[in-house]
């Protein structure tokens, strides 16, 4: 935003959302922000101005005209169906979210530039992936569903409406995984756990994002004047083994065949929202590189990706002393799933051989 400017910021209520409001709110060049979410917001708030509203309403066009709106920024695509309500839910909120958000812009008369945080997850993870993901790599394998198809989904729209607003900046922050004291995610409800399962055979490389350099990423997209599609993560990578021993965790491997089911298991639980896309993240990993972020787009992460998840574990007190009963009782759970699961496989066989089926 340019000085005197105003912006309107989408998911305000979330913790991540808190953080962007509360840096937009530290800039004297910021003169107003409009903070929309369905959820009122908990957060600290001295400047943000809150609008109960669902993105997927055509009174979101109105707001953007009666305030002046002239930059958004667009932060409330969720990775977690159940935080969202399911995953058809969270498809609508996303996807169709996104399409009705960007037909308000494109008839908002002072709008100048959006930012949509978007995910590395649109690169999908397979074993055929480069080393290295840059902004213009192509995803060997895209991913056919949950939140990196609909995370390109809302891409495609956002890239739609700067291509037809020729005067509207556009930028995608594409983040890796987000770890921090206050954003939940995925990886957060995974590390707590105190017996985590792995994919038996596979140690991938991940990479991390300190909740302070996403926000800053995307106070520094909308204050400044790049634009385009940047990779936003901290300097290198862990191996996964890596990660669970800095988390002091008991690492179980879990056969192939039978990780999806024991997803499925776990969510249901509630004891951690794995999806299928995280799940193949978990087996082949991503790092993605992060060139342009300093070089072109200006922005230097103050976290690398190891001390992103060291702060992680410190500061969301994930202790390494777990306590031995528990570990052992869970991972007694794990592998009588497993067996279980390996009895009905068999006894599904030998019925397939004696009906003579392949």
């Amino acid at each position: 935003m340019v000085e005197g400017r105003r912006g309107l910021l989408t998911g305000v209520a979330s913790q991540f959302g808190g953080l962007v409001a509360r840096g937009l709110e530290e800039r004297d060049d910021v003169l107003e922000i409009i903070g929309i979410d369905v959820r009122e917001p908990q957060h600290d708030l001295r400047r943000t101005e809150f609008v109960r509203a669902d993105l997927r309403n055509p009174l979101v066009a109105r707001v953007l005209e009666a305030a002046a709106i002239d930059t958004v920024l667009h932060l409330s695509i969720t990775s977690q169906p159940g935080a969202a309500g399911g995953r058809t839910s969270m498809k609508e909120h996303n996807v169709i979210g996104t399409m009705q958000l960007m037909a308000a812009c494109h008839s908002a008369p002072l709008l100048e530039r959006v930012v949509l945080k978007s995910t590395g997850a649109v690169y999908g993870s397979s074993h055929t992936d480069p080393a290295l993901f840059s902004e213009s790599s192509t995803p060997r394998i895209p991913p056919r569903g949950g939140f990196g198809k609909d995370a390109s989904e809302a891409e495609g729209y956002v890239r739609m409406l700067g291509r037809r607003r020729r005067d509207v900046a556009v930028t995608v922050l594409r983040m890796a995984n987000l770890v921090g004291p206050q954003v939940d995610s995925a990886f957060q409800s995974f590390f707590a756990l105190p017996v985590l399962p792995t994919v038996a055979g596979f140690d991938p490389r991940l990479q991390f994002c300190h909740e302070q350099d996403a926000a800053g990423a995307c106070v520094h997209a909308a204050t400044g004047a790049t634009e385009g599609t940047v990779n936003v993560a901290g300097a290198g990578a862990l191996y996964l083994s890596q990660a669970i021993r800095l988390a002091g965790r008991v690492p179980v491997p879990v056969p192939l065949p039978f990780v999806s089911a024991l997803a499925g298991a776990l969510r249901r639980s509630g004891r951690a929202d794995v999806t299928p896309d995280q799940l193949r993240m978990l087996q082949f990993g991503r790092v993605m590189d992060t060139t342009r972020l300093r070089r072109e787009f200006g922005f230097i992460p103050a976290f690398t990706t190891r001390s992103a998840f060291d702060d992680f574990i410190e500061r969301r007190r994930i202790r390494g002393m777990i306590d031995r009963d528990d570990a052992v009782r869970l991972e007694r759970e794990l592998y009588d799933f497993l067996q279980r699961k390996g009895q009905e496989r068999f006894l599904e066989t030998q019925r397939a051989t004696q009906e003579g089926r392949p």
